[in-house]
């Protein structure tokens, strides 16, 4: 059993706590945030992920985990200290390391043995360099101690899962015994280990991120060509999917990607980029392509309504940027919300479990539902933003007839365009 200590207890730092707890170690979960440390003790949970409630009170009930806002009791006999705090997007692009450098101080004040900090914030190249000079200069005596980066690979929805059967653990230290006592952390996950430097381990997670969001953005940039000339993206995805040079993986063409990660760490690898005197044309690029999805979807469902939005009902199938978690961060219907709005709409929305974190962050005039057939009743056309399996298992038939006009502009590509036209529908999907 290790004494692990865990700063943050966001998405990555939850489900990095509890998951270090059920694999048998002992461990603290620390946040400044006191009303969600009080929430934690009382088993209510800051974030839906799927499994992450029963995980969590499972082992607290044992012993394993714990949560508390003091530094001192949480690195108490700590043999290692994650940092997994927010890094969200500066006013430049630039990832805001104020809560890396807040935890960083802490526990140089308050460590009082030897300790490995890892970084499993996403952090620009350097940062784990930066970590090292900060401890150092805050400690009040000098403590032995090693910054090692261990970035996060976790997917909102699957973040258990990905924990538990990662495809890889990347570790970068210039501490090699350090490196080697993070590996063994993780040897019972049985993944493939990668021990590198600490920069090349900062790089490959935004080089990861980077190149997953050019997928999608070069598959909706693909996806106008295959309307324009004919062609399904769907199965053109299917098809380049087969190629194991490519995978099928990350080739859904839709509405674009949003959540925590994609946005701020495409926009931070840029803005470094620019800073170190390069032009990162395809970054630039992806970004632009994803965010144009947003509007484009807007015009398209405008025409399918007569070429006006203004006085007409339509509904939002799903508001979280993707299935089976609650965020909000960088969500297409935010956008696609408000420039609806703008244009004198009338919006209705739903989502299974994200409309209370939604509320605050879209235009008052949005009303929400807690049934999408309830949304449904008397609207002009309906969008389908967030790819629930609710959605897919739909009444077609009691949908249509609750439409005041059978319009669907399906943004997620789940319903069959041949069967959608067959009952009737108006119907458009993104590429196809």
């Amino acid at each position: 059993m290790k004494q692990i200590c865990v700063v943050g207890v966001g998405y990555v730092g939850l489900v990095t706590a509890a998951c270090f707890a059920d694999l048998g170690n002992r461990v603290t979960a620390l946040d400044v945030d006191e009303k969600r440390v009080e929430n934690l003790k009382k088993g209510i949970m800051p974030i839906y992920e799927p499994g992450l409630d029963e995980l969590v009170k499972r082992n607290v009930n044992a012993g394993r985990i714990s949560f508390t806002t003091s530094y001192k009791e949480a690195l108490k006999n700590a043999e290692y200290a994650f940092i997994a705090v927010g890094t969200p997007s500066g006013e430049s692009g630039e990832a805001d390391l104020q809560y890396v450098e807040s935890a960083a101080k802490s526990i140089a004040e308050n460590m009082s043995a030897p300790l490995i900090i890892i970084n499993k914030s996403t952090v620009p190249i350097g940062t784990g360099d930066w970590v090292a000079d900060i401890v150092k200069n805050a400690q009040p005596k000098p403590i032995q101690f090693s910054v090692v980066s261990c970035p996060e690979f976790l997917r909102e929805g699957s973040a258990i899962g990905d924990f538990m059967s990662p495809h890889r653990t990347v570790i970068g230290s210039l501490d090699r015994e350090a490196a080697n006592k993070v590996a063994h952390l993780h040897l019972p996950l049985r993944a493939p280990i990668v021990i590198t430097d600490l920069r090349t381990a900062e790089m490959i997670k935004y080089a990861s991120n980077a190149f997953l969001a050019t997928k999608i953005s070069f598959m909706n940039e693909l996806a106008d060509l295959c309307e324009l000339v004919g062609a399904d993206v769907k199965e053109v995805a299917a098809g380049m999917g087969y190629d194991a040079r490519i995978g099928r993986h990350f080739l859904d063409a839709g509405l674009g990607w949003g959540g925590s990660c994609f946005p701020k760490d495409v926009e931070a690898l840029a803005f470094m980029a620019k800073e170190m005197g390069l032009n990162p044309r395809i970054l630039n690029d992806v970004m632009e392509v994803n965010f144009e999805r947003r509007k484009t979807a807007v015009q398209h469902v405008t025409k399918m309504v007569g070429g006006s939005a203004k006085g007409k009902t339509i509904g939002l199938f799903g508001l979280a940027f993707k299935p089976n978690t609650d965020d909000m961060r960088y969500a297409p219907s935010i956008d696609i919300a408000e420039t609806l709005v703008a244009a004198g709409a009338k919006v209705r929305a739903y989502d299974p479990v994200a409309m209370e974190v939604a509320r605050p962050l879209l235009p008052a005039e949005v009303k929400m539902f807690h049934d999408p057939y309830e949304l449904a009743k008397d609207c002009d056309a309906v969008m389908v933003i967030t790819e629930w399996n609710e959605f897919k298992q739909l009444d077609l038939e009691k949908l249509k007839s609750l439409l005041k006009s059978p319009v669907v502009y399906d943004g997620r590509n789940i319903y069959d365009p041949k069967v959608m036209k067959e009952m009737g529908f108006t119907y458009r999907a993104v590429g196809r």
